[in-house]
């Protein structure tokens, strides 16, 4: 057995597909009404979808997972952030930890919380 996909849950797709396509570089490689699969795994379903599947409510910002990216070259993706999406809610900016890695944390557009961090 191995790990797929990753799945998070968002409520407008196509701004969702922008963000991740601005930010991260990922493309679309299947849309399939309201689930998407971008390059690298991540899927994105629509939160309508999620809700009927589940049966309860989607809680944004839970802060029980996150997706993890690596930049060496992190003050410039910072900067490209906050060019692009200057209301973007952190967790954290740029801090780095007690072995030398550089971090930020802060949430997509529907609370899923991201980290990105210079590689170890």
């Amino acid at each position: 057995m191995r790990l797929k996909n990753i799945l998070i849950v968002v409520k407008d797709m196509e701004k969702s597909k922008k963000f991740y396509h601005d930010l991260f570089g990922l493309d679309v490689i299947f849309d399939n009404d309201g689930n998407v699969i971008l390059t690298e795994g991540l899927v994105l379903q629509d939160e309508k979808i999620w809700k009927r599947f589940i049966e309860k409510e989607v809680v944004p910002k839970s802060n029980s997972c996150e997706l993890y990216f690596e930049e060496r070259e992190i003050e410039a993706f910072m900067q490209k952030l906050e060019k692009l999406y200057p209301l973007t809610q952190y967790v954290n900016k740029l801090t780095v930890h007690n072995w030398g890695q550089k971090v930020i944390r802060f949430y997509d557009p529907d609370g899923n919380l991201i980290e990105v961090g210079t590689p170890m």
